[in-house]
């Protein structure tokens, strides 16, 4: 039932590292980006003395890259400030920037073996179906997740919980394949899907084409390795004056570039 996954086993900043790409972003496409990520920059301070250009060139089709600026500067918070070591407690955790509950959460299980639920939304289809068999409010489904941990393995208890809601508990849910079938709390009620409104379960995104994020994406992939022109970012992106300026102006109060005038650079 476990998948192979290249960070299991992996350093406590390996971990760090997939946990920010999977953010948002399914698995199959980070397994092609975390190897060559962590490979140029195998540790924090690798990471932290980066430009942003040369980081998001290589996260480039990964998708929202605001988690690599804020994964820039949580390495620079490791390095100033816990000695270049990752953090092991979910609360320490939680001061990096960009790590949320769910990030922290996962680092401290999978990277120091901490005795902490892991919710993302797929734990929290399994845990409306196959566990409860209803939709839950948060503080029920994390009560629920707490009530569940091991007294030791917690660990691979979590992932397999993350494995079961990613390649069986999808949002199209393949009950007739699943492990847990026989014991699924929604096939014995029936019903409407508990999934559906239950906390920790995300709705489908919003299309990629003709959105502000391929906007963005288009900009930051037209921005030369120097000063670039504004009329030519317009010429190569194909975006009227007005969404380049919006766009360009959202990137700089953001931190990906700077801007002078009708020149546009990327950030050191």
């Amino acid at each position: 039932m476990a998948r192979d996954l290249p960070w299991a086993g992996a350093s406590p900043w390996g971990v760090l590292v997939s946990e920010v790409m999977l953010q948002q972003t399914p698995v199959s496409r980070v397994r092609r980006y975390w190897g060559p990520f962590t490979t140029r920059f195998p540790a924090p301070v690798d990471l932290a003395g980066a430009s942003v250009a040369e980081v998001l060139g290589l996260w480039r089709g990964l998708g929202y890259p605001r988690r690599a600026l804020r994964l820039i500067e949580s390495a620079r918070a490791i390095v100033e400030i816990h000695d270049g070591e990752v953090p092991r407690t979910p609360e320490d955790l939680l001061r990096l920037p960009g790590v949320g509950i769910y990030t922290a959460s996962a680092v401290a299980s999978f990277a120091f073996g901490r005795s902490v639920p892991v919710i993302d939304t797929n734990v929290g289809r399994v845990l409306a179906r196959a566990l409860a068999g209803r939709s839950l409010s948060a503080r029920d489904a994390r009560a629920l997740a707490e009530r569940l941990l091991p007294e030791r393995g917690v660990a691979p208890f979590n992932q397999s919980l993350l494995d079961l809601g990613a390649q069986w508990c999808r949002p199209h849910p393949l009950c007739e394949s699943c492990p847990v079938r026989r014991v699924c709390a929604w096939r014995g009620v029936g019903g409407d899907d508990p999934a559906r409104g239950s906390a920790y379960v995300s709705r489908a995104q919003a299309p990629y084409a003709g959105s502000e994020r391929e906007r963005r994406g288009l900009v930051l992939r037209h921005l030369g390795p120097g000063a670039t022109a504004l009329s030519a970012l317009e010429s190569r992106t194909g975006l009227t004056r007005g969404d380049l300026e919006r766009v360009v102006d959202s990137l700089v109060t953001e931190g990906f570039c700077g801007r002078a005038g009708e020149k546009v650079t990327w950030a050191s």
